[in-house]
């Protein structure tokens, strides 16, 4: 029996995929690989992939075109749909509010984050809002989700000495 997906995998996917596009590996234009070579890639379900993809699609930094599968987005594209405060800049706000917190000794390693609830009210926002926020610094190693106590400062990139 193989093991699970970790949870949160489609965010360590959708950070690896970023990053070739913010380095050049994929330019503007280039098709991204298939959903099925991205899960064989990563070792994980479509459904994940999909998951991933959809954080890239949601920033803007890719497209999905009929016929074509997923490409790189243009900067024409990334400017021509210009909702301000859409979800993702939101929870992106609150995953950098948190982070600041984190590593300006605010929140020590062991300390325990906002709830969803908390975030929901402290910031307006819906609770998926919420839990993408939190699920970010998840992805980036700040924090760990203990399951039915919370979620928790890591020891890793915290202090900004």
């Amino acid at each position: 029996m193989s093991s699970p997906t970790p949870w949160g995998a489609y965010h360590q996917i959708a950070d690896s995929l970023r990053s070739r596009v913010t380095s050049g590996e994929l330019s503007p234009g280039d098709a991204l690989p298939s959903e099925a070579a991205l899960g064989q890639e990563f070792n994980v379900s479509r459904t994940t992939v999909r998951r991933a993809l959809a954080e890239l699609e949601t920033e803007r930094l890719i497209k999905a075109l009929p016929g074509t599968g997923r490409v790189v987005c243009t900067a024409e594209d990334r400017a021509s749909t210009g909702k301000e405060d859409s979800p993702p800049a939101r929870y992106r706000r609150i995953a950098a509010d948190l982070r600041e917190r984190i590593t300006s000794g605010e929140l020590a390693p062991g300390d325990a984050l906002p709830s969803e609830a908390d975030v929901v009210r402290q910031y307006s926002v819906s609770r998926g809002t919420a839990r993408q926020a939190l699920s970010e610094l998840e992805g980036a190693g700040l924090v760990v989700a203990v399951h039915g106590k919370g979620r928790f400062v890591t020891g890793g990139e915290t202090g900004a000495r």
